[in-house]
C-alpha cells in the first residue's frame, strides 16, 4: 500500500511538472521570435526586397526572346492586274536598252541629209529617246499576271535575338543601388521588429515577475492579518481588547483579501498576455526563473563613444539610406540627359521567303544593330525633375540631422532615468529595512501589550507600502536599463 502511495504520488508531480513550464527571460525571447506573425512579415519584407534587388541586376545582363507568328489571308499577293506585254529590243553597245529598224513597225521620213526620223501613228515624225511610248515594236514577250502572283495566304515568321544595354547614362547602375538601399531598409525593419518585440517580451515578463511578487507579498500580508485577527480575539475573551478592535482588524483583513484578489487576476491576465506573445497557450501555467527580485544583477555600465552608437540606431541607417536612393534618384535623373546605347542581334526566319527569289520554305538571316538615342527637347520636362531630385536629397540630410538631435535627447533622458532609478532603489531598500525593523518593535509591543492593534495595524501597512514600492523600484531599474540599450542601438538579444 505504501508503494502504491509513493508511485502515486511520483506520477502526480511528473504531470505536475509538465503542466507548469518554467521560463527564463531568453527562452520566452526565442519563443517569441519563433512564432511572432509581425515579425514573420517583416521577414517576408526583407525577402521581397533581396529578389527585388537580384531582379534589377539582371538589367546589366542581356535580355534574350523569342517570338513566333501565324496568319492566314484570304488573297494571294499579284503585282500585275492583267498579262503584260513587254517588247523585244537590243542591248546597245553602251549597255542601254534600244532597237534596230528592223523591230520596230513604224514608217521613217527624212527630216534632213542623212537624218531619219520614225512616224508616230498619226504620221507626225517624234523623238523616239523623248517619246518611246510612240514605237509600235514588232515583237513582244508575254508576261502572265500568274507569274507575278505569290502565295500569301499562309505565312509563318519567328526570331530569336538580344537586347544588350551599353550606356543608359548610369541608370541601370543607381537602380541597383536603389535596390540594395532598400534590401538593407528592410533588413533593418527586421531588425527592429526583433528588438520591439523582444522588448514587448521583456516588458511582459518583468510585469509578470513583478506581479508574482506583489502576489506573494499579498498573501504574506493577508497572513499577517489573519493571525493579529485570531490574536484580538483572544484578547477580547481575556478582556484587554473591544470588538471594536476586532472590527477595525476585520476591515484591515478584507482589504488585505481584496488586494490579494486583485493580485491573483493580475497575475494570471499578465501571464496569459506573455503567453500570447510567446505563442503558448493561454491557459498554460508558467514559472518565471527571474521571479526571485532579492538578488538583482548590477546595471551594465554604458561603453563606447555616444556618437558610435547613435550611427548604430535604426532611424539612422535607415535615414541614410534614404539619403543615398534620393541621391541616386538625382543621378538618374542627370542621366535623362544622356545619350542612350543599346546593342541588338536577332535571329530571323519566315515562310515564304524573298531570300533567293520568292519560296515558300523557311529561310532565314542573322541581322546585328546598333541604336542610339539623343535626347534633345522637351520644354524643361529633365531641368525640373532634376531640381525636383535635388530637393529631396536635401530633405533627406535635414532628416538624418534632426533625427541626431532627437536621439542623443532620448539617450540623455533614458540615462538620466536610469540614475534616478538607481537612487530610488537604494532609498526604497532603506525603507523596506526600517519598515521590517518597525513591524519587528511593533509586533513585540503588541505582544507585550505597550501598543494597540491599531498602531501595528499602522507598521503592517508601512510594511506593505514600502515593499510594494521596491518591487516597482527593481522593475523600473531592469526596464530604464533595457530603454537606455534601445536608445543607444544596441541589439536587445544580448
Amino acid at each position: 500500500m505504501r508503494r502504491f502511495i509513493t508511485m502515486f504520488i511520483a506520477v502526480c508531480t511528473v504531470y505536475s511538472l509538465q503542466a507548469q513550464s518554467i521560463l527564463s527571460i531568453e527562452e520566452c525571447r526565442r519563443l517569441a521570435l519563433e512564432h511572432n506573425r509581425s515579425l514573420m512579415i517583416s521577414q517576408e519584407k526583407a525577402k521581397i526586397a533581396t529578389e527585388t534587388r537580384k531582379s534589377v541586376f539582371t538589367q546589366f545582363l542581356p535580355n534574350f526572346s523569342a517570338n513566333g507568328t501565324y496568319m492566314r489571308n484570304e488573297k494571294n499577293i499579284s503585282l500585275l492586274s492583267e498579262d503584260a506585254l513587254l517588247p523585244i529590243g537590243t542591248k546597245m553597245s553602251d549597255g542601254s536598252f534600244g532597237f534596230r529598224q528592223d523591230q520596230i513597225s513604224n514608217q521613217w521620213i527624212k527630216v534632213s541629209d542623212g537624218v531619219y526620223a520614225p512616224l508616230d501613228a498619226n504620221g507626225v515624225p517624234f523623238d523616239p529617246k523623248v517619246n518611246p511610248e510612240k514605237i509600235i515594236w514588232k515583237n513582244y514577250a508575254l508576261l502572265p499576271k500568274e507569274a507575278m502572283e505569290f502565295d500569301s495566304k499562309n505565312i509563318y515568321a519567328g526570331n530569336v535575338g538580344f537586347i544588350q544595354p551599353l550606356f543608359l547614362g548610369g541608370k541601370i547602375r543607381e537602380l541597383y543601388k536603389m535596390s540594395r538601399s532598400a534590401e538593407t531598409v528592410a533588413k533593418l525593419e527586421e531588425e527592429k521588429a526583433a528588438d520591439d518585440l523582444i522588448m514587448e517580451v521583456d516588458e511582459a515578463y518583468w510585469r509578470v515577475v513583478s506581479i508574482e511578487n506583489k502576489n506573494k507579498l499579498a498573501k504574506e500580508y493577508c497572513t499577517l492579518m489573519t493571525k493579529l485577527e485570531e490574536n484580538v480575539k483572544v484578547m477580547i475573551e481575556e478582556g484587554v481588547a473591544t470588538k471594536a478592535d476586532l472590527l477595525r482588524v476585520m476591515v484591515k483583513k478584507n482589504e488585505a483579501e481584496m488586494i490579494l484578489v486583485k493580485a491573483e487576476n493580475g497575475l494570471r491576465l499578465s501571464k496569459m498576455a506573455l503567453n500570447q506573445l510567446c505563442g503558448l497557450d493561454l491557459d498554460k501555467d508558467i514559472t518565471l526563473s527571474e521571479s526571485n527580485l532579492d538578488v538583482i544583477d548590477e546595471v551594465v555600465p554604458v561603453n563606447g563613444s555616444i556618437e558610435s552608437m547613435i550611427n548604430n540606431r535604426f532611424e539612422i541607417k535607415a535615414l541614410t539610406e534614404a539619403k543615398n536612393i534620393a541621391g541616386s534618384s538625382y543621378k538618374i535623373a542627370q542621366s535623362r540627359f544622356m545619350p542612350n546605347l543599346v546593342l541588338s542581334g536577332n535571329y530571323i526566319v519566315s515562310n515564304p521567303n524573298v531570300y533567293n527569289g520568292y519560296s515558300n520554305k523557311f529561310a532565314g538571316m542573322y541581322s546585328f544593330g546598333l541604336v542610339l538615342n539623343v535626347p534633345i527637347f522637351h520644354f524643361g520636362d529633365r531641368i525640373h525633375t532634376l531640381k525636383a531630385a535635388k530637393s529631396e536629397m536635401r530633405i533627406a540630410g535635414l532628416q538624418i540631422e534632426e533625427a541626431r538631435e532627437k536621439i542623443e535627447l532620448q539617450v540623455n533622458q533614458s540615462k538620466f532615468k536610469i540614475d534616478e532609478a538607481k537612487r530610488k532603489l537604494k532609498m526604497a531598500d532603506k525603507s523596506v529595512e526600517q519598515a521590517n525593523e518597525n513591524l519587528k518593535f511593533a509586533n513585540e509591543a503588541f505582544d507585550a501589550g505597550l501598543v494597540s492593534s491599531t498602531d501595528l495595524m499602522t507598521a503592517q501597512t508601512a510594511w506593505l507600502s514600502a515593499s510594494s514600492e521596491n518591487i516597482d523600484t527593481k522593475i523600473e531599474v531592469k526596464l530604464c536599463e533595457l530603454y537606455l540599450k534601445k536608445a543607444l542601438g544596441k541589439s536587445l538579444e544580448k
